[in-house]
Parts: C-alpha cells; sequence; structure tokens
C-alpha cells in the first residue's frame, strides 16, 4: 500500500512539474496533454534510415512510448489525437553553433547584440528543442537564459553553454576578451566549468600552446573545445586533440603555402582556399586526417550564403528584423549582388568537401552562426540549414540526421535525443506538408514538440516580428 501511495505521489509531481510554464510561455503552447497520438503520418526518424509512411506516434508524457503501422498500431482511448495525413514528422534538430546575438553595425564598427528574448524563442519555433552555443559574450546572461527555460520561465530549445571566446587581440571587436598569455586559458576554462559552461570556443588569433592548455584543462573535466580557426590550421589543431571545428573547411588555414607559425591571415588563408584544386591531395590528406583522429565538424552554410539570386535573409525571415537593422543589412547585401562569384566558388567548394568527409566517415554536425553579414537570423537559418544541404547533394535523410542525431551524438545524449524511436523523449516537429516532396517544405512546421509540450511554431514566429537587433 505505502509503495502504492509513493508511485501515485511521484506521478502527480511529475504532472504538476511538467505543467509548471508561466503564462507567457503557456500562450505559445498548443499540445499539453499526458497522451498523445500522431496518426497517418510520415516519418523521417533522424537514424538516415528509410522514410517511412502512415505511421503513427504514441507520446506519454514527455516520451515516445510506440511508433507503429497506423492500420496496426491502437491507439489509447483518452488520447488527443492529430491526424497528420499529408505531414511529415522528424526529430527535434540539435543545432551546435548557434548564438544568443546578432550582428550590429555602427559607422565602420563591426558588433553584436545579445539577443536574449527574440533568439529563443526563434529557435525553438524554427524547430531547435536543443543547441549549443558556440561562443557566447554574456555567458552569464545564457546561463541564465538555459535555467529559466528548463524552469518553464522562457520560451526557447534545451541549451548547452560555450565558453566567452578564448581570444588573442586582433580585429577591434568590442564584445570579445583578449588574452594575453596561455596562463589565462586556464584561468578561464576552470572559472566557467564551475559555472556550468560545456564547452569552450577558441579563435582566430590564439596559439597553439593557448590551444594546447585549452584542451588539456577542459579535458580534465570531461569537457568539449571547438574552435574558429585561422593562426592554428586545422591539421594542427586535430593533432592537439580538439573536439570541433567550426564552419565546415571555410575557414581552414592549411592550404596556405605560406603561412606563418600562430600567425593568422585571413586574406591569405581566402585567397588560397579559392585556389586549392577541389581534388587536390592536400584537402584528401587533410580530410583523412580528421576522420583519423575523431575530429568533429560543424557546417554552417547559412552564414556563408552567397548574395546573387538568394534571399535577403535565407529561410524567408525578412519580418522578424527590426526595420532600422534591416536597412544595414539591405545596404550590405545590395553592394554584393553580381559582386560575389568568388565567394559562391569557395561556398560550393566547401559543400563539396564536406559530403566527401561524410561519405568517408567523418563526424558532421550543423549549426548557423547568426553573425556575419546580418543576414543569418535564428530559426528561419536552422530550416535554411537543411535546404541548403539537400541542395547540396545531402539526401533528404542524410541532413536531417546531420542536424539531429549527430548533434546528439557530439553531445553524448543520443540516449535520450536525436531520433524518433520508442523510448526517447519526445523531441519531434511536425510539418504540414510533404518534406520528401519538396525540402523548402521545412518552412510549414506547425508543432515543435519539446520534452512532449508542442508549441505552436507560427504564432512563436510572429511574437517577434521586427523586434530582432533590438531585444
Amino acid at each position: 500500500m505505502k509503495s502504492i501511495f509513493l508511485t501515485l505521489l511521484l506521478l502527480i509531481t511529475f504532472q504538476i512539474s511538467a505543467q509548471n510554464f508561466t503564462s507567457q510561455v503557456k500562450n505559445f503552447i498548443v499540445v499539453d496533454t499526458n497522451i498523445v497520438a500522431i496518426t497517418n503520418v510520415k516519418i523521417i526518424d533522424g537514424t538516415g534510415n528509410s522514410i517511412k509512411n502512415d505511421q503513427t506516434i504514441i507520446i506519454e508524457n514527455n516520451k515516445i512510448k510506440s511508433i507503429g503501422d497506423t492500420k496496426k498500431i491502437k491507439v489509447p482511448s483518452n488520447a488527443v489525437t492529430i491526424d497528420g495525413s499529408g505531414k511529415t514528422v522528424i526529430p527535434g534538430l540539435v543545432m551546435l553553433h548557434e548564438h544568443l546575438f546578432y550582428t550590429k553595425f555602427f559607422e565602420n564598427w563591426f558588433s553584436v547584440g545579445q539577443m536574449t528574448f527574440t533568439f529563443p524563442r526563434l529557435y525553438l519555433a524554427g524547430g531547435v528543442t536543443t543547441m549549443r552555443t558556440a561562443g557566447s559574450i554574456q555567458p552569464q546572461a545564457d546561463l541564465n537564459v538555459k535555467r529559466w527555460i528548463l524552469e518553464g520561465k522562457m520560451t526557447g530549445p534545451k541549451m548547452d553553454v560555450t565558453s566567452p571566446f578564448i581570444e588573442r587581440e586582433g580585429p577591434p571587436i568590442a564584445e570579445l576578451g583578449f588574452i594575453k598569455s596561455s596562463k589565462e586559458v586556464s584561468e578561464i576554462v576552470n572559472f566557467w566549468a564551475d559555472r556550468g559552461i560545456t564547452s569552450f570556443k577558441l579563435y582566430n588569433n590564439i596559439t597553439k600552446e593557448d590551444m594546447k592548455v585549452c584542451i588539456e584543462e577542459a579535458h580534465k573535466r570531461g569537457l568539449k573545445v571547438t574552435g574558429h580557426l585561422c593562426s592554428v590550421t586545422y591539421e594542427e589543431a586535430s593533432n592537439l586533440g580538439i573536439d570541433n571545428l567550426e564552419h565546415g573547411f571555410m575557414t581552414a588555414s592549411d592550404f596556405d603555402e605560406n603561412k606563418e607559425s600562430d600567425i593568422c591571415d585571413p586574406f591569405q588563408s581566402r585567397e588560397s582556399l579559392t585556389n586549392e584544386p577541389v581534388d587536390s591531395p592536400k584537402i584528401n590528406a587533410l580530410i583523412d586526417l580528421l576522420i583519423k583522429n575523431g575530429t568533429t565538424i560543424t557546417t554552417t552554410p547559412n552564414v556563408f550564403e552567397p548574395w546573387t539570386d538568394r534571399e535577403l535573409i535565407p529561410g524567408g525571415g525578412e519580418d522578424a528584423v527590426a526595420p532600422q537593422v534591416l536597412k544595414d543589412v539591405k545596404g550590405i547585401y545590395d553592394r554584393s549582388i553580381n559582386r560575389d562569384s568568388l565567394h559562391l566558388h569557395r561556398f560550393n567548394k566547401n559543400l563539396i568537401w564536406l559530403k566527401r568527409f561524410y561519405e568517408k566517415g567523418g563526424k558532421l554536425v550543423a549549426g548557423t552562426d547568426p553573425t556575419g553579414a546580418g543576414r543569418t537570423v535564428a530559426g528561419y537559418a536552422n530550416q535554411r540549414t537543411i535546404e541548403i544541404l539537400v541542395e547540396g547533394g545531402f539526401s533528404i535523410t542524410e541532413a536531417i540526421k546531420i542536424c539531429t542525431l549527430n548533434g546528439a551524438k557530439f553531445l553524448e545524449q543520443e540516449d535520450s535525443i536525436g531520433t524518433v524511436e520508442a523510448g526517447k523523449i519526445a523531441d519531434l516537429i511536425l510539418i504540414n506538408a510533404d518534406l520528401e516532396s519538396d525540402i523548402k517544405n521545412i518552412r510549414h512546421m506547425e508543432t515543435v514538440f519539446k520534452d512532449g509540450v508542442g508549441f505552436d511554431s507560427k504564432k512563436l514566429f510572429e511574437s517577434v516580428k521586427g523586434k530582432v537587433g533590438l531585444y
């Protein structure tokens, strides 16, 4: 009798905590019940396996209880039933190069501003149920947002927070802190690890010694290190044991034959990338080395998308951006039209190399990096990233896997998230269209389920129209 009482008490406690959302968060919730059935739906499950039609998914509390053919699976009589006819379910996106900040321009200064309120909503609206920030400018704010989302006080995805950028002085970006010695790296790692940071971000102008210290200190604590590199080559970083390299091959300085040790020359690196033959022995050797060392690459194609014959805000997010900010973004866009042939050349070459890396067994994950020229906006960019991967030659099942299961594996959470499988947490996206027939139907997200709770994607997008760049 005592055991039954305790079991009932635990169930009641779970149900109360599961519904503990503020009124602001509840405003976006459209499904919040213990048992849900999505019937007659197409499933792209994130494993890379074949697409399945006419499936039914049973969600109980926050987990996927069962999946099967609609004609065979029994729907509980007390389930809230959603007819998925003509619709598609994919796993919630697990994206690994996200930020809660966004590009801002003033005169000839490049800057970034914290989007504490708009970006968490936009990420969830765009199907991101788990994300890693790949570098923070206000890590204390990011950690607070992470906690408030978990507590049901804010709307957004589950978050892994990365350290402030670890960088030596280079271009004048006011939001970056600059170190003067490798000793500071150890202090940074341990200070932020104590406060809940789970990975560390190395940047353009660090030294190999800085990197070595960061990797050693982070790995002592079971934490990971990533890098947007220039002064250190991909080969050097991989051999030192870095876990992750950002931006595909777009920031690799390995092809610069005149490169000086620990020195970043971004113009020379870009020129060498432009000139490197697509099938050169050097790129093939680099790919083989990265695979041998188990180094993960994050592709962020959205932030590098060319201008000519492309959307101003890829993914269709112009309405999200504050008018004055959008004016600055459009000014750069208009000046770049028909002047980006080399940019397009590098963009396409990078996709070819990434596909080669992936097909040879490389660990490939994805993110968006909402910085650059201001065209990359959270949520919209996440959806556009999947489109770009398919346009770049990846199959739809491969693109979904890269943006879901592969990210979960990097975060060591693949046992609970990343695929649509019985027993896993119900992080799902219900798309009001057939994704298999047209990848651009990714933009028709209807309900984003996070921990079994369904959020209205369209309402989330609409709630921050005209606010990106301000909040």
